[in-house]
């Protein structure tokens, strides 16, 4: 009687549906076909192994059967258990750590609802606060030099500054290199003069010390000796340097006059006062706006007008007075469940370490097992004479594979569970939520609530008519 008749699933949007659906899920049915077809196997499996055992079969049997391969044999299943043991590991150190990531997330969200409320409050508060927005707007308005222009000047001082410090530098450094090429041309010149003085008078004492050791005084035995010696080293009485082979700076020290007469000194000023004076400039060129002022004002005036004709035709603020009451409420109402909320993540914790401590305690059977088997292991003995540690090793690995047939098919159990729920919470709440998609769906006209038009609007001021969506703001 209450359920959907056979028509109505032969309806063609019904069908669109149904095969959606169908596709939709087919991923999730099959890996839960797959992980319900183990739950069931596994014990069953298990029981049967079981049973052989005990009645000597399945490797029940104490007699063990030589074959030229056993040694490669036993090292493969060796191997082969210690790879399997490895994984297992990692998969249990990754189990645990996910446990308390999501411990950890849990207690992160107290912050988080504590800020959204925060911040939901804010909103509501300020949001008829028209007067005080128009205001600072005015007042931005008269003041746009100062706050654009100083933020301008503030935002380029750290690169325009250093720039003209270091123009300025430049300048100092050019004219100390013009009075520098100065002195050297200077004293170029001195050295070139002097250097021919120097030579016209080193020829005449020459030739004068020439004309002297010609005296026939010079003949005299006693002092020819003398006389002959200076007379040999007449030649080395002269200047040797030659200074005319110096560079001539005056190529240098004229490109340098031309770039001084550019007056760097007094541009690097200029650019000084320029970029103080930016607010000033900003305040201008901002001319036009500042004399659109009473136009803005007119304007912002109508519009507070508007807004205050809507205010006494609905009542906005008792309304925003009531969602910060709703608000307060609801924070407080959370924030009751916050002793249950750890109470439940507590024990969710336990179960989970359990969980983690069943496939412990059969990775402990296997390594224990492969340890008293190595150790105790002795090529020579029996089945039925082998030694206690050996015995011990076979012991416990069948104790680890009894113990994986116990727990292996509940360990797949909630696998499965857990999966087909988390998946599909992933798929339909969390990644629409993201993609506000689930925005659309809630702001579908009568959807929600079949006698209100719009759900938001509804909630907040009573009046689903006012075009007010999820998605809009």
């Amino acid at each position: 009687m209450g359920g959907i008749k056979i028509e109505e699933w032969r309806k063609p949007e019904n069908v669109v549906l149904l095969l959606q659906w169908i596709h939709y899920e087919a991923g999730f049915l099959i890996c839960t076909t797959i992980g319900i077809i183990f739950v069931v196997l596994v014990p069953i499996i298990g029981t049967c192994f079981c049973v052989c055992r005990c009645c000597e079969n399945c490797g029940g049997e104490m007699h063990q059967r030589q074959r030229k391969n056993a040694d490669c044999q036993r090292g493969f299943y060796t191997a082969s258990l210690i790879a399997t043991s490895i994984f297992i590991i990692l998969g249990v150190l990754v189990a645990y750590t996910a446990n308390h990531n999501i411990s950890a997330q849990i207690k992160s969200t107290r912050r988080l609802i504590n800020t959204n409320m925060r911040d939901l409050k804010t909103f509501a508060n300020n949001t008829p606060a028209y007067t005080t927005a128009k205001n600072k707007v005015l007042s931005d308005l008269d003041n746009i030099g100062p706050l654009l222009g100083g933020r301008i000047h503030s935002q380029l001082e750290k690169d325009v500054v250093p720039s003209l410090d270091t123009a300025l530098r430049m300048a100092g450094a050019m004219r100390e290199t013009k009075e520098a090429l100065e002195n050297v041309s200077s004293s170029l010149e001195v050295l070139q003069e002097g250097s021919g003085k120097l030579q016209a008078s080193l020829m005449g004492e020459r030739a004068s010390l020439s004309n002297t050791l010609s005296d026939p005084a010079c003949t005299n035995g006693a002092v020819s000796h003398t006389c002959n010696t200076i007379r040999s080293t007449l030649t080395q009485l002269g200047a040797n340097a030659d200074f005319s082979r110096l560079t001539d700076v005056s190529h240098a020290l004229a490109n340098v006059n031309t770039v001084l007469r550019t007056d760097l000194s007094n541009i690097v000023q200029k650019g000084y006062s320029s970029f103080n004076d930016t607010p000033k400039l900003v305040k201008e060129q901002t001319k036009n706006i500042v004399g659109a002022l009473p136009r803005v004002k007119g304007m912002l005036d109508k519009i507070g007008a508007e807004i205050t004709g809507f205010s006494k035709m609905f009542p906005v603020e008792a309304s925003l007075a009531n969602f910060t009451i709703f608000l307060s409420q609801g924070q407080r109402n959370i924030e009751s469940f916050y002793p249950q909320i750890d109470q439940m993540d507590f024990y969710r914790w336990i179960g989970c370490v359990a969980v983690l401590c069943m496939v412990v305690l059969v990775l402990a059977f296997n390594i224990l097992g492969l340890l008293c088997g190595t150790c105790g292991y002795d090529k020579q003995a029996t089945p039925t004479a082998r030694g206690c540690l050996s015995n011990t090793g076979g012991n416990l690995l069948m104790a680890g594979v009894g113990f994986s047939f116990i727990f292996a098919w509940v360990l797949m159990g909630i696998v499965t569970t857990l999966f087909v729920v988390g998946g599909n919470v992933e798929k339909l709440m969390c990644e629409p939520l993201a993609n506000r998609q689930l925005f659309k769906i809630i702001d579908t006209p009568f959807l929600v609530h079949p006698a209100k038009k719009n759900f938001l609007p509804g909630m907040l001021f009573q009046n689903p008519n006012i075009d007010l969506t999820l998605g809009s703001m």
